[in-house]
C-alpha cells in the first residue's frame, strides 16, 4: 500500500496545521462518522436480533454465527484492499461507493427468506463495509491537522463504542415496536434512508483525495490476505458446530503457511520495486507493532462480550429484546462516561491508561461472570449493573486512546497502510473473537436449558478475561528503550 495521504485539492494542502479544523468545518467528520456508525452498528445489532432470526428462518447455531461472522469476516478481509484502492482512486469515490453497495445490501437484508440468504447478503453488506470503512481514517487524516486531529480520532473512539452498545439498545427497540410487523427485519431497513441521506450530502462536504504515488493494485495479496482470515474464521465456527471434524483442524493449520506465504509475497513485491498490499516497513515502529498485538487481543475481548451478553440475557434469562437493550445501556453508560473524560485521563496517566483500560475491562469481565453465576436464572437481573458499567469504563478508557497510540506510533510516511491495518486488527478481533467465544459457550452450554445459561455464560467469559489481561500486558512494551526516535515513543 502507498504511504502519501496528502489531498489532491490544493485548497486542503494551503490549509495551515493548526487552522485545519476550522478551515474544513466538523461536517467531513459528522459524515464520515454517519458511515462508521452505519457499519459497526450492523455488526453488533444482530446480536440482539439473533433469537427471532433464529426461530423465524428455523436457522442452526452456525448460521446465526455466520450472520455475524459472515459480515465480518468480508468486512476484515476485504479492508487493506478497500484502503488501497482509495489510494489509487480516490477516498471520497470510494467511501461514496461503499455506502451506495451497503444501502443496497441492507435492503436485502431485509428481505432475505432464509437464514443462507441472509447470510449471502450480510457477506455483500460487509464488502461493501470494507470499501467505505478504510476510508474514515485516510480521509480525517488529510481534513485534519494536530488538535483538530486528535479530537477526530476521540470522536472516531468514541462513535465505534456507541454504535456496539447502543446496537443493542436500537435493535431491542426495533423489534419490540415490530413497526409493519417487520420484525428483525426493520434492524437492516432503518439503514437505507440513512444511507440515502448521505450519499446525498458526500459529494458537498467531503474533499477528494488520492496518493499521488499511483501503481497498480495487488490481487494476488489481496487473494492471500483474505484466504488467511477466512481459515481462520470458517474453521472456528463450522468446527465447534460440528464436533471438530478432521478438516477443520487442517483448515486451521492451513491459515499459517498461507500467511507465511502472503509475508513473503509482500517482501518480493517491496524488492522489485512494485507496490505491496502492506508496506512491512510498517511494522519497524515498535510503538505500533507491539500496539497493534495489543489492540488484537482487546478487540478479542470487547467485540465477542456484546455478542455473548445477548444471548445470556434473551435466551438464558428471558428478556424481551428493548430489556436486553436497556441492560446494555448500563454498559454504554460506562463506555460514554470514560470515553468523554479519556483526553484528561491520558494527560494524568500518560501511556499507563493504555494498560489500565484491558486491566479495568478484565475485572469488569470477571465480576460479571461471577454475579451471573451466583444470580442463576432467579436471580434480578439488576445485580449485574455494576459490573456492566465497570466493563463499559474499561471499554471507554481503551477504544479512542488505543487506537491513537497506534496510529500515532507508526511513521508519517506510513500513515495510509497504518490506517488499513489498524481497521483491519479491529474487525478481525471482533469477527474471530466471537468465533472463539462460540466454540466456548455452545459446547458448555449442553441442552440448552434455562438453567444452563449461567454457567456457559461464566464459562464463555474465561478467554474474553484472558484476552483483556493480555491486551494490558502487552500494551506495556509499546515504548522504545530509544525514546529519542520518532515514531517509537508513546
Amino acid at each position: 500500500m502507498t504511504t502519501d495521504v496528502s489531498p489532491t485539492r490544493p485548497d486542503a494542502e494551503a490549509t495551515p496545521p493548526d487552522e485545519a479544523g476550522s478551515a474544513h468545518g466538523w461536517g467531513a467528520l459528522a459524515l464520515v462518522m454517519v458511515g462508521t456508525f452505519l457499519t459497526v452498528l450492523d455488526y453488533f445489532i444482530t446480536n440482539v436480533a439473533i433469537p427471532t432470526i433464529e426461530t423465524d428462518l428455523d436457522a442452526s447455531h452456525a448460521q446465526t454465527q455466520l450472520v455475524v461472522i459472515g459480515y465480518g469476516v468480508t468486512f476484515t478481509a476485504g479492508m487493506i484492499t478497500g484502503g488501497r484502492l482509495g489510494d489509487l482512486y480516490g477516498r471520497r469515490r470510494l467511501f461514496t461507493l461503499g455506502m451506495l453497495g451497503f444501502t443496497i445490501a441492507s435492503a436485502l437484508c431485509a428481505v432475505a427468506q432464509s437464514a443462507d440468504t441472509l447470510v449471502a447478503f450480510r457477506v455483500l453488506q460487509g464488502g461493501a463495509a470494507s470499501l467505505m470503512v478504510p476510508q474514515v481514517l485516510g480521509i480525517l487524516g488529510v481534513v485534519y491537522t494536530g488538535a483538530a486531529r486528535a479530537r477526530a480520532f476521540v470522536v472516531y473512539g468514541l462513535v465505534i463504542g456507541i454504535a456496539g452498545v447502543f446496537g443493542q439498545v436500537i435493535g431491542g427497540a426495533l423489534i419490540s415496536v415490530d413497526v409493519a410487523g417487520l420484525d428483525w427485519r426493520s434492524i437492516f431497513l432503518i439503514n437505507v434512508p440513512v444511507g440515502a441521506v448521505a450519499l446525498a450530502l458526500i459529494p458537498r462536504v467531503i474533499p477528494e483525495s488520492r496518493s499521488p504515488e499511483g501503481g497498480r493494485l495487488d490481487l494476488v495479496g489481496a487473494v492471500l490476505a483474505t484466504a488467511t482470515l477466512a481459515a481462520i474464521v470458517y474453521s472456528l465456527v463450522q468446527g465447534q458446530e460440528r464436533d471438530w471434524p478432521l478438516w477443520s483442524w487442517l483448515l486451521l493449520a492451513a491459515a499459517v503457511p498461507l500467511g507465511a506465504v502472503f509475508i513473503a509475497h509482500q517482501r518480493r513485491r517491496t524488492r522489485q520495486g512494485l507496490s505491496p498490499l502492506i508496506d512491512l516497513e510498517l511494522f519497524r515502529s515498535r510503538a505500533f507493532s507491539v500496539g497493534l498485538v495489543g489492540m488484537l487481543t482487546y478487540f478479542l475481548a470487547m467485540g465477542s462480550f456484546f455478542f455473548l451478553l445477548a444471548l445470556y440475557l434473551q435466551q438464558g434469562r428471558s428478556l424481551s429484546p428493548i430489556e436486553a437493550g436497556v441492560v446494555f445501556l448500563t454498559l454504554g453508560a460506562g463506555y460514554f462516561g470514560s470515553s468523554l473524560l479519556s483526553m484528561k485521563l491520558a494527560a494524568r496517566l500518560g501511556h499507563r491508561l493504555y494498560a489500565a483500560g484491558p486491566l479495568t475491562l478484565a475485572a469488569g469481565y470477571a465480576l460479571t461472570g461471577l454475579t451471573a453465576s451466583w444470580l442463576g436464572t432467579e436471580g434480578h437481573i439488576s445485580w449485574i449493573i455494576a459490573p456492566l458499567i465497570i466493563s463499559g469504563v474499561g471499554m471507554g478508557m481503551t477504544t479512542g486512546p488505543l487506537t491513537g497510540a497506534v496510529l500515532a506510533g507508526a511513521a508519517p510516511e506510513h500513515a495510509a497502510a497504518a490506517s488499513g491495518v489498524t481497521n483491519t486488527v479491529q474487525e478481525g478481533g471482533v469477527a474471530i473473537g466471537v468465533a472463539i467465544v462460540g466454540a466456548v459457550f455452545f459446547p458448555a452450554l449442553g441442552n440448552a436449558a434455562p438453567d444452563d445459561y449461567p454457567h456457559a455464560f461464566g464459562v464463555g467469559l474465561i478467554p474474553l478475561v484472558a484476552f483483556s489481561l493480555a491486551s494490558s500486558t502487552i500494551v506495556r512494551f509499546m515504548r522504545s528503550r530509544a525514546p529519542g526516535r520518532a515514531g517509537r515513543r508513546i
